[in-house]
């Protein structure tokens, strides 16, 4: 619960001193934030009853002054100009504005300048600068992703954004946590180093005061990891509730959009997915797609038990009985028919594009060894007419990263096979992933080869064989938090910054991926802490990734690289 209450509580702390009828106002990034923690019914129970955004209210005239205005705003240059014109001349009764973030010394003083009519009734920090998309796990929602592929020289100043809007954030989790953290990165990374060593001095030197919370016996670990270190995970299909349909229709701020794959009536056009919404959702979001399919038909069924109850009305009392639970049933067929519409979708999708199939030969990429079998299977699907080209482009990723080193002349023939076969290859790609991805530039054992004890942990796990072969995978995260649990952290692969070091287990940890999380990975830290070792985790990140977000951060870097190249 602990992200979602936080941010939760930030919201209800702006309304609860504010009687009255009220408009919300808030920016492209704050709509998400409050959204994925508050709906529309309970904005209205607070009185809200119209919410806007800030670019767009500036547009308009007319004075409402018989409308409190609360204002939730991250602290940007371009959001101060919009206030200072809007308090220049106000529209509303009275002005209360709060922002996600520290504000600097001279924004306040440009906001106090402009309130000329003394409307500003309060100006508040509430640090909610994060989206919470579970309770354990945030995003930034960065439209411009594939910074973090590129190197420093090529747009410093588009860089320098990336990274501030990342230290502001992780700034942000950890003043709604109250704890200062000591801080980790993956050794490999110069973005990971530059973030973390940011984040330090705005931490421990910038706002020291803000940061200095009563100690714990353990302080915090903050780790902040690479993309690049498990460029696997973003690339496989998904086989778990909530990570198939990010992966195969997607999930933008816990809503899935449906008009992306068919013709649906306006009111399931778009639907919310949220652990904290929806109870049949909270139940099976990690679970495998077979068991969803088998749950799905249990809550048909008790909704057809309902539905028949209903029609059975015969007196006065059924009537009264009918009418009170109808918007708990209403609600109940909404949830039913968004399940099930969701699935059958899914499971359309599976089957065009073959992708138990193509799956079953992914996750031997990813998780066994055997270069040969690995070959052909690869070969197969790349000759086979119904599997479409970015699973094949997808299966060579997945080979190369693989076999890099092991067979350079079988993967020329892939490559050469996939630019023959697919029209949309890209030339380049896969060798592109490699130069940013390859094994060299990896920190950690994402193969589980290179350590004694990871070898013979997956020689015992292909003897007894496994559950589930579509969701055999662990990503990197699943052994990087088990380091953790055990001590085991390498200093080597993870430095610490500045001279705070940690002795013993920390008790809380957030680990920040530049680059991006998966809900593969938020799937392994909700077990991890299900497990109860007396550690909690907090997954974050520059953006919630799919297969089809992953290769247009890559190429769209790829493009940046080229260009870039070429002037030089």
């Amino acid at each position: 619960m602990v992200l979602v209450s936080a941010v939760r509580d930030y919201v209800n702390r702006m309304f609860q001193d504010i009687s009255g009828m009220k408009v919300l106002i808030l920016d492209s990034q704050t709509v998400s934030i409050v959204s994925v923690v508050y709906s529309q019914s309970e904005l209205l129970q607070k009185e809200v009853f119209l919410v806007e955004l800030i670019d767009s209210i500036s547009k308009s005239k007319e004075s409402m002054s018989h409308l409190k205005a609360v204002y939730f705003l991250r602290p940007t240059s371009e959001n101060i100009q919009y206030m200072r014109s809007q308090l220049s001349n106000p529209r509303f009764g009275e002005y209360h504005l709060f922002f996600s973030n520290m504000l600097k010394d001279t924004q306040i003083h440009l906001l106090a300048d402009s309130d000329e009519q003394e409307v500003v009734q309060q100006v508040q920090e509430f640090y909610a600068d994060f989206i919470a998309v579970d309770p354990c796990h945030f995003t930034l929602n960065m439209p411009s992703n594939h910074h973090y592929m590129l190197p420093a020289v090529v747009d410093p100043t588009s860089l320098q954004h990336f990274c501030d809007r990342a230290v502001d954030s992780i700034g942000a989790v950890f003043l709604a946590l109250k704890r200062r953290p000591i801080i980790r990165y993956s050794r490999t990374s110069d973005i990971a180093k530059r973030i973390a060593h940011e984040t330090a001095k705005l931490m421990y030197q910038q706002e020291s005061g803000l940061f200095d919370f009563r100690r714990t016996e353990m302080s915090p670990l903050l780790l902040i990891v690479d993309r690049r270190d498990d460029p696997v995970t973003p690339l496989l299909n998904q086989w778990t509730y909530q990570a198939m349909v990010h992966e195969l229709i997607d999930v933008q701020d816990n809503k899935v959009d449906l008009r992306s794959i068919g013709k649906f009536p306006k009111d399931q056009q778009e639907v919310v997915l949220s652990s904290e919404q929806d109870a049949f959702f909270k139940a099976n979001m990690y679970e495998n797609f077979g068991d969803i399919g088998i749950n799905i038909k249990q809550m048909v069924d008790n909704f057809q038990q309902v539905a028949e109850s209903n029609q059975n009305i015969q007196t006065i009392e059924d009537m009264a009985k009918f009418v009170d639970n109808y918007p708990e049933y209403r609600k109940m067929h909404g949830n039913v028919s968004k399940h099930v519409t969701l699935v059958t979708e899914m499971s359309k999708i599976v089957e065009e594009r073959k992708l138990m199939l193509v799956s079953e030969t992914e996750q031997e990429l990813a998780c066994n060894g055997g270069q040969v079998s690995a070959f052909e299977a690869v070969t197969n699907l790349l000759n086979n007419e119904s599997i479409s080209d970015i699973d094949q482009l997808r299966l060579v990723m997945l080979y190369a990263l693989r076999y890099e080193k092991e067979s350079p002349v079988q993967l020329m023939q892939l490559f050469n096979k996939l630019a023959s076969r697919s029209a949309k290859y890209k030339p380049g790609l896969v060798q592109f992933l490699l130069k940013q991805a390859g094994v060299d530039k990896r920190t950690g054992d994402l193969y589980g080869n290179r350590d004694l004890l990871n070898i013979a942990r997956n020689m015992a796990r292909g003897l007894k064989g496994v559950e589930n072969v579509y969701t055999q995978h662990q990503p990197l995260l699943f052994h990087t938090m088990e380091s953790i649990t055990k001590g085991r952290l390498r200093d080597v692969d993870y430095p610490y910054v500045g001279n705070h070091f940690q002795q013993g287990r920390p008790q809380e940890v957030v680990i920040f991926i530049v680059g991006g999380t998966t809900y593969e990975e938020s799937r392994s830290v909700a077990q991890q802490n299900a497990s109860n070792l007396g550690i909690r985790f907090i997954l974050g990140g520059t953006a919630v990734l799919n297969s089809k977000r992953f290769l247009r951060d890559l190429e769209e870097a790829q493009r940046i690289a080229r260009i870039s190249t070429s002037v030089v």
